[in-house]
Order: C-alpha cells, then structure tokens, then sequence
C-alpha cells in the first residue's frame, strides 16, 4: 500500500487509533507504507504456530474467531472478532509476555488491514502513544480470554450457553442465532452433545425454538434470568 492510498483509510485509522493525531507526517508515511489490505474466505485460516507473527489487524469486513489449541487437536475459543475490532495478540512476538500460541480462523468473508509487526514494534519503541495503544488493546484482549477462562471453570453450562445467547442477540439485533449446534459447541469450548442436550432443556422450558441451523429466542426474560 503506498502513502496515497493511506487516504482511503483515513477515517478508520482516526476512529480506531487514538494514537493517530500524535504521528508525526513521517511516522504516518511510515505506518500507510506498511499497511496491508488482506482478504481471506469464510473457513481460512489466517494465522497459527507454525507461521511468523502477524502483525496488528483492523477488521474492516468480516467476523474472525480467536482460539488456542492442545496436542490432541481440541480447541477453545479465546474471543471472536467483529467489524472494527483491534488485534494485536495477532502481534504476539513483539509482546514478550504472550508465551502461548494464538489460532486464527475467518469465520465469514473478511477484509483486514494488517500493519506488519516489525514497524508497528519501532514505532511503538519511539512514540509513547502508540505503546499505550498497544497495552488497552492487550489488556482489553487478556480481559476476553480471563472471562472465558472464569466461564469454563467456574459457570454452570446452562449460565454459560444462556449468556452465550444474550450475547449473540445483543450483537445482531435480532432473536434468531443463525449458528449450529456445532458452532455453538466451538465457541464454547464445550461438546456438540452437550449443547445439544442444553438447547432441549432450554425448549422445554419455553425459553428457545430450534431449527435446521439455529435458535429462536421466544423468552428473553427467562433467558436472562438464567444469565445473571
């Protein structure tokens, strides 16, 4: 990407890098030198342990699903990602603290804007804004996959799926999940079968309707009262 295309991206840059008013004309030249547009199709994987690091990435278009994975092949779902979201564990070797391997999986069509890790490293080095930048969004990251942690170990599996599905709704605006029972699992970090058997207790209670690839919520308060 060369400077003048940087123009482009300027109003996401000012939305979602406070630090963007404090470069220097240089350090912006810098940072739109080193910007990639990346595309990636649903189902791709876009990083993992065997690959060097990846850089920090904006999404611009798309949803991405973060995970850690165990010898074995199991997975857990650290956090997803949405349109406008900041990564920069994607980042993780300019991180000395991230010792732990990080997944990364398009779970839809997805544009990102990926600046490269080795920049983003020298600039953080010199400007004191983009080094706090750098920390809120780890922090805000660590935050996801402590709540995550605190679910698994200590929720009961019918809080969790409960505020798993508030989550969703609260995050399309509407009462269907279009999302399998499967899907469901990965995300949670828990097994088909026991979703499954969740989801028909949830039925019985009059709080869901299923279908072929999703769930209707037809009683929110019930469902939110199982949630908190």
């Amino acid at each position: 990407m060369f400077a003048n295309e940087c123009i482009d991206f300027t109003d996401l840059f000012v939305k979602h890098f406070c630090f963007w008013e404090h470069l220097s004309e240089e350090e912006k030249r810098i940072l739109c030198e080193n910007m990639t547009m990346m595309k990636f199709k649903k189902g791709e994987n876009i990083h993992n342990a065997n690959e060097n690091c990846l850089g920090v990435i904006l999404i611009k278009k798309g949803h991405l699903r973060t995970y850690m994975m165990s010898e074995d092949g199991r997975d857990i779902t650290l956090f997803r990602l949405f349109e406008d979201d900041v990564c920069v564990l994607s980042a993780s070797c300019i991180i000395d603290t991230i010792t732990f391997d990080i997944f990364i999986d398009a779970e839809e069509d997805s544009e990102l804007l990926l600046i490269k890790s080795d920049i983003f490293e020298k600039l953080a080095e010199k400007n004191i804004y983009i080094k706090n930048f750098q920390h809120e969004i780890t922090s805000t990251r660590f935050s996801d996959v402590m709540w995550t942690m605190q679910q698994i170990l200590f929720m009961s599996f019918d809080r969790r799926l409960a505020i798993f599905l508030m989550d969703e709704i609260a995050k399309n605006g509407k009462d269907e999940i279009k999302l399998t029972h499967e899907q469901i699992a990965r995300y949670m970090g828990s097994a088909r079968e026991v979703v499954t058997r969740m989801l028909k207790y949830f039925v019985g209670e009059g709080i869901v309707e299923l279908s072929r690839g999703g769930v209707k919520i037809i009683d929110k308060n019930k469902l939110r009262e199982l949630a908190q």
